[in-house]
């Protein structure tokens, strides 16, 4: 397994920043190819970090995340970005540990 990891930083506008992820961003990366698993969730108030929001995306393999991406489906989720996050957002590669 190997999950992609997208930590949002802060937005300087959170309800406009909800409004286009949940109405917009979302249905776009629900349409990813190869995708077998999303969830995402706001980062604790009381946390100390500059992250605002958590999303994982999950796929059978790196190649199926890269795979992904590269679709137009992954494009269009990828440029819509510049559409609510402009605070930035960082994206992990996180290939899942089996222990035996």
């Amino acid at each position: 397994m190997h999950d992609l990891y997208v930590l949002y930083n802060q937005p300087q506008d959170r309800e406009s920043f909800d409004r286009h992820y949940t109405s917009k961003h979302i249905p776009l990366v629900r349409q990813l190819p190869l995708l077998q698993d999303f969830t995402w969730g706001k980062v604790a108030a009381d946390a100390p970090d500059a992250h605002y929001l958590v999303a994982r995306l999950t796929y059978a393999s790196k190649a199926d995340a890269d795979n992904s991406l590269a679709s137009v489906a992954g494009r269009a989720s990828v440029q819509d970005l510049e559409n609510f996050a402009q605070a930035g957002a960082t994206v992990l590669n996180v290939p899942r540990e089996r222990q035996e």
